[in-house]
């Protein structure tokens, strides 16, 4: 067995909150703080770590791309669903005559106000009407 090289120790002043962060870090992994600052040391001399860094950058943005993609593609079906929805709902629905008018705007003035309150509620519990409707869908194809 070749025999153990022996470390050399330095001293190093850390501000307050970095050596809180260090012993918080070293607590958790439940390794020596030494151990956790030559890591951090190697790491940032390291000739590959701008490599790495920028690799992980890349992976992070590549996520948030495919995350914005599926937020766009998910606005426009509700975009498109409501717009088909009120289309089909002017096309269905005669007008009134003026007398039961005022009546229905009365009436629909207190139906929208229960409405928005009903709405505020379910987004306040979820979950959401779209994923009950693709959970739906899923118990369905199985």
């Amino acid at each position: 067995m070749a025999p153990r090289k022996k470390k050399a120790q330095i001293s190093v002043y850390l501000d307050p909150t970095t050596m809180g962060l260090l012993a918080d870090y070293a607590a958790r992994r439940d390794q020596p703080q030494s151990l956790i600052a030559e890591a951090a040391i190697a790491s940032f001399l390291s000739p590959d770590a701008a490599e790495q860094r920028e690799a992980t950058i890349a992976k992070r943005l590549d996520q948030l791309d495919r995350r914005m993609t599926r937020l766009e593609r998910d606005l426009s079906i509700s975009v498109e669903t409501l717009a088909v929805f009120v289309r089909f709902w002017l096309a269905t629905t005669p007008a009134l005559p003026e007398p039961a008018a005022q009546a229905a705007r009365a009436k629909a003035a207190e139906r929208y106000e229960a409405f928005v309150a009903a709405l505020g509620r379910r987004l306040a519990k979820g979950p959401w009407l779209a994923q009950e409707i693709a959970e739906d869908g899923d118990a369905a194809k199985a």
